[in-house]
């Protein structure tokens, strides 16, 4: 008997126990809950609330707003309907700049009657003559290509032409042809510079 009693004792002390933390346990977690409640939440408790009469007069200044009132220091712009039917034209064309310069604001130069004659003869000439330089002429076909290559020493390209001449045949050292007479002069100074005879000779074509 005395063991039976004592297990009741001890099961039903358990069961107190367990109550009592029960109990204990909720006790703590409402006081936490109400401390917490108490306690201002960072960055949201910061910031000012708006009274009542704030949220009228907002709501008052929004229902009279007039989105096509004029704004401060300006107008609104009106634009006008536009016609039916009507094009508006294009705009007219800037007229291009006159194109003038120095240059052809100055007229050319006059050709004088006396330069238009001579023009006309150097070129009539120089259509119709070459000029050779003849560096001799010689009856011997051996002397002839002795003299060319005197010249070709000097750098000059020199020709040997034959032509009869009775009953005898001539042989003509000839550096040519030329179409600028002036041409033909500076190579005739040079070949006479080198030291061997010359002469001018003009020919047709």
């Amino acid at each position: 008997m005395s063991n039976g009693k004592q297990g009741g004792g001890e099961k039903g002390g358990f069961v107190l126990g367990m109550v009592v933390g029960l109990l204990l346990g909720l006790a703590i977690a409402l006081g936490v809950a109400l401390y917490v409640a108490k306690v201002p939440i960072p960055f949201i408790d910061k910031v000012p609330q708006r009274t009542a009469a704030e949220d009228e007069a907002d709501a008052q200044a929004h229902k009279n707003w007039n989105p096509n009132a004029k704004l401060p220091g300006g107008t609104v712009p009106s634009r006008a309907p536009a016609a039916s039917g009507m094009v508006a034209a294009p705009p007219a064309a800037a007229p291009a700049p006159a194109a003038t310069t120095a240059a052809s604001a100055v007229p050319p130069p006059a050709v004088t009657a006396a330069a238009k004659p001579a023009s006309a003869a150097a070129s009539a000439a120089a259509g119709t003559h070459v000029f050779f330089v003849q560096a001799g002429a010689f009856t011997q076909a051996s002397d002839a290509e002795q003299q060319r290559a005197k010249l070709a020493m000097q750098g000059l390209n020199a020709k040997v032409y034959e032509r009869a001449s009775g009953d005898r045949s001539v042989y003509r050292v000839r550096i040519g042809p030329f179409d600028d007479r002036a041409a033909a002069d500076a190579l005739l100074d040079q070949v006479k510079a080198a030291g061997m005879e010359a002469v001018m000779v003009r020919t047709q074509r």
